[in-house]
């Protein structure tokens, strides 16, 4: 058979897909990843019990908004990197915007602090275990995206492995939260982005060999 009629055959079989359905399936692939993180710090960590409280504090809607934002910010870098024709990587800025605004946070925090105390906000009480536990928790979150790809078609497997791994590290970070009792800035910006980058590198690594089509 000619190539041109292999192609046409082809083309003639292929069936049309409906708008959006990509979109929907790494957001499938996304919650129930989630979903399994979520199980995961409840049966194994806990969460905080001061919780309710927690919610009426500021610190912890910043704490959840630089995670949430940055979260949302990778999976857009995702979605478009799940796609065979991806050009220009449009919107990696936006994935910045989070960590300036946190870093502002962090140095207001830190002038109106002694700088006596400067460390023990810096090292809180988890400062060797959070990184870990944020790339525990988004292994199930990289799962889920697994999943989704494998009805996808990505071409730069590396940089799409790592946006997964970024979304995946970023909503692991947001579904820690209930769990974590650190309330300062500056050790969410180091701990929490170190788990994050973690996640981001594994995803880098794994990418080209699990994302292979």
């Amino acid at each position: 058979m000619k190539t041109d009629d292999l192609i046409l055959q082809l083309a003639r079989d292929s069936q049309p897909i409906r708008q959006g359905a990509m979109g929907r399936r790494i957001l499938v692939g996304v919650g129930l990843g989630a979903v399994a993180s979520a199980i995961m710090v409840i049966a194994l960590l806990g969460y905080r019990p001061d919780l309710g409280i927690a919610m009426h504090r500021a610190a912890f809607w910043i704490k959840w908004g630089y995670t949430l934002s940055l979260a949302l910010a990778a999976l857009a870098m995702t979605m478009q990197l799940a796609r065979p024709d991806t050009g220009r990587l449009r919107g990696v800025w936006l994935t910045a915007i989070p960590v300036m605004m946190l870093a502002g946070v962090s140095l207001l925090e830190l002038s109106r602090t002694p700088p006596a105390q400067w460390l023990a906000m810096w090292l809180g009480h988890s400062w060797m275990m959070c990184p870990w536990l944020v790339l525990s928790l988004a292994i199930p979150i990289f799962i889920g995206l697994l999943w989704s790809f494998r009805r996808l078609a990505p071409t730069r497997l590396r940089a799409a492995g790592a946006a997964a791994g970024l979304t995946a590290g970023a909503f692991a970070a947001t579904v820690y939260c209930i769990h974590c009792p650190e309330v300062s800035a500056i050790f969410v910006l180091t701990w929490y982005s170190l788990g994050i980058l973690l996640a981001t590198a594994l995803g880098a690594l794994l990418g080209p060999r699990l994302l292979r089509w």
